[in-house]
């Protein structure tokens, strides 16, 4: 592209130089040419005039007479023909050359004067101004090929940027450069491949979010899908598998939910789908799943509060909450864990308790962030569970940090 600019600026200015020297040109060699040939024809008429007034005096005319008209060191060469004097009075030296400059001029008496003077003054006049037209335009040609130049570099210089971060968009780093060039269409370029950086920026995000969402949040249903199965391989009594195949199969159920309310939420900020729910009913679904994982450590899960609780939400993305909630007790804390539900005014609130150590005080007002642990967890589950509640128009709050006290706040079926 710079070379095409160049290329383009020197046929645009040798074009313009030719069509303002020529013409230029061509006047001037005219001008340096009459302004010789009047010079002549002023000397021949000067002459006639120098003769008219010697006539009118009754004076000779001779060569002594008209000697004096030519010694200005002009070096013309004059010819003077007299009527009735078959010899000519001749003044100077005949110049050289085939094409002298020549000027004739006849009296009103009848006598001719012809005046010459070499051509190589008025050829050299030419040649003086033609060289100084092509200076000027070898000097117009450089300046404007200088600027090309720089224009070319200035243009295309942004234009390769761009082209590099295209280039890097296209390679998988969305980082943005915001850099203005103060040309109004390289800016806009700019800013739509900031806009397009941007984009992708929150795209991989996103996916990337979605991905770790997934691995945790399926996580909890594989493991005690896992649990279950174990329990069947254990077992001969086949009322025994067909309770833990029946509960497994509820899991699956479960599982594909979980998986398709993933997609739902990574195209939706706000889930829609809010119906009212038995709460007694997700807690008990929640309570068979966990109890033979806490059974494992020697712990033991309470349910305590008033039965026959409704709420507003989606029982799916409670007992998502819930599980996280449990599992979070289960990795991090210690003692039995306690599920508490209450009536709060318009909110019903369901609280997992366990008698840990609880949540340190650096960790208190970062816990629900993502890649905060204080156990080399992933630090996601909380962070998904909040998500999950918010999602579902509810909250999720650290109601205590000593015991650890988890609380999600649902809104209330009014009866």
């Amino acid at each position: 592209m710079k070379r095409r600019l160049l290329n383009s600026t020197l046929a645009v200015v040798l074009v313009t130089v030719a069509l303002f020297s020529v013409p230029l040109a061509l006047v001037e060699k005219r001008s340096i040419e009459s302004a010789a040939s009047d010079a002549v024809k002023t000397e021949a008429l000067h002459m006639i005039g120098v003769i008219e007034n010697r006539h009118a005096a009754n004076e000779p005319i001779d060569r002594a007479a008209l000697t004096g008209l030519n010694d200005s060191g002009s070096g013309r060469y004059a010819v003077v023909h007299l009527p009735g004097d078959a010899t000519p009075i001749v003044i100077g030296s005949k110049p050289a050359g085939s094409d002298p400059v020549t000027a004739t001029e006849t009296g009103p008496h009848g006598e001719t004067v012809v005046v010459q003077e070499s051509s190589e003054p008025v050829d050299n006049a030419i040649l003086r101004m033609l060289l100084l037209l092509v200076g000027v335009a070898a000097l117009t040609v450089a300046a404007a090929m200088a600027l090309a130049g720089w224009q070319a570099k200035r243009i295309t210089r942004p234009l390769t940027e761009l082209a590099e971060t295209a280039e890097r968009l296209g390679s998988g780093d969305p980082r943005p450069r915001r850099r203005r060039y103060g040309m109004a269409e390289l800016d806009r370029v700019g800013e739509v491949l900031d806009q397009s950086a941007d984009r992708i920026g929150r795209m991989l995000t996103a996916e990337r979010r979605l991905a770790a969402d997934a691995s945790h949040q399926l996580r909890t249903p594989l493991t005690a899908l896992s649990m279950r199965l174990e329990e069947i391989v254990e077992t001969d009594d086949l009322d025994t598998v067909k309770e833990e195949a029946a509960i497994a199969l509820g899991q699956v159920e479960r599982l594909t939910d979980v998986v398709q309310r993933l997609l739902t939420n990574s195209r939706e900020s706000r889930n829609t789908a809010a119906v009212a729910f038995d709460v007694d009913e997700v807690i008990k679904q929640q309570t068979e799943e966990w109890r033979p994982a806490l059974r494992r450590y020697g712990r033991k899960l309470y349910i305590e509060g008033p039965p026959g609780l409704w709420a507003v939400g989606t029982p799916g993305a409670v007992a998502q909450v819930i599980a996280a909630l449990i599992e979070n007790s289960l990795m991090h804390g210690d003692g039995s864990v306690t599920i508490r539900t209450r009536v709060r005014d318009t909110r019903i609130v369901i609280e997992i308790q366990d008698e840990g150590a609880g949540v340190p005080d650096e960790l208190g007002a970062r816990v629900f962030e993502r890649a905060v642990s204080g156990h080399n967890s992933t630090g996601i589950g909380l962070a998904v569970a909040r998500d999950l509640a918010e999602a579902d128009g509810g909250r999720l709050e650290l109601l205590s940090q000593r015991p650890p006290v988890f609380a999600l706040f649902l809104g209330r079926q009014e009866s």
